[in-house]
């Protein structure tokens, strides 16, 4: 459950924030390392990987394609 916040609470924590000013000590990754690991943040798996969706984008594109040529000759046959 999240927790609710009363609107003294949000001023204080807000300037607590203020005060503590986190974003000046966040630096990221400075090793080769950390580098890779953290290029792979991002990195998805399952149905929404790289690899299948470029499968999906030509499977679709040859679905399209084979689309026009059955309207395209549809009277041949």
């Amino acid at each position: 459950m999240a927790r609710r916040w009363t609107s003294e609470q949000r001023a204080a924590q807000a300037e607590k924030i203020k005060r503590w000013k986190p974003w000046e000590r966040s630096t990221g990754p400075k090793t080769p390392e950390g580098k890779a690991a953290a290029a792979q943040n991002a990195l998805m798996h399952g149905l929404r990987a790289r690899p299948f969706l470029d499968h999906r984008r030509r499977f679709n594109d040859m679905l399209r394609e084979v689309r026009a040529l059955v309207k395209r000759h549809r009277g041949i046959f």
